[in-house]
């Protein structure tokens, strides 16, 4: 099979798909690993997808953003194996704050501690809470539809009241130069105030958020721990600037 055909056939499963694994494209192609490798390096450096552990994912514009739903479905044993490990680090009396995000809804089932106070800005976070008895707070202000987080100036000047022991963020870039950002501005508000008002602050990632940049910044990366589920690339000089747990 000429080069040219191999990289139209990866374009295409990726298109369809976004994301793409090695071994799937060493079937289609009836070539080597070893070839696929080159090809996918050959169209990184062409902007044209991106790297990731055992295959390539789509490139994502500045301000894309999936909606709740589309999130929900999308690496869920990953999610499901950071957020377990995010969960036990709760303790005690903890006063914790929970980002708006489908890794950290999946924490919720994981926490075992009942003498906890939980503020969120996720609105199916809050009913979770409730049927896990957990004390809940959810912040006021304007609901965003797509991610189903409440957001705004409302929703900030509420949430500057609470101090944390520990905050919990999801994020949609994790960047050596260009730190945490994420596409929404609002948001970001909320993730910037979160960092500033916990003690600790622990950044929840699957392998896919490392090396993206989106539109605005919430953090540099020595602002928080990120919990992931593999070693990612560049994965030493992430640990120079900031501490970095993978779970298995």
């Amino acid at each position: 099979m000429l080069t040219e055909e191999r990289h139209n056939i990866i374009l295409e499963v990726l298109k369809k798909e976004g994301i793409v694994k090695l071994n799937e494209l060493v079937k289609l192609t009836d070539t080597s690993e070893s070839t696929i490798r080159r090809d996918l390096t050959f169209l990184e450096n062409k902007k044209a997808l991106k790297r990731v552990h055992g295959g390539a994912t789509l490139l994502k514009g500045s301000q894309e953003e999936p909606s709740y739903n589309e999130k929900l479905i999308q690496k869920i044993s990953e999610k499901s194996k950071i957020a377990k490990y995010a969960a036990e680090l709760i303790e005690d009396g903890d006063c914790v704050y929970l980002d708006g995000g489908t890794t950290t809804f999946e924490m919720i089932k994981y926490i075992d501690k009942k003498n906890i106070i939980v503020v969120t800005n996720g609105i199916k976070h809050i009913d979770e809470l409730l049927e896990n008895n957990i004390t809940g707070y959810i912040i006021g202000g304007k609901v965003k539809a797509t991610t189903k987080v409440v957001v705004g100036s409302d929703a900030l000047i509420n949430f500057k009241k609470f101090r944390f022991d520990k905050a919990f963020l999801g994020i949609n870039g994790i960047h050596l130069e260009f730190g945490f950002t994420t596409p929404d501005l609002e948001e970001a508000s909320l993730k910037q105030a979160a960092i500033e008002l916990s003690k600790e602050v622990f950044v929840l990632a699957d392998e896919s958020k490392f090396g993206e940049i989106t539109f605005v910044k919430v953090g540099d990366l020595e602002e928080a721990t990120i919990i992931t589920d593999v070693q990612v690339e560049n994965y030493d000089k992430y640990n120079e600037k900031t501490k970095i747990k993978v779970v298995k």
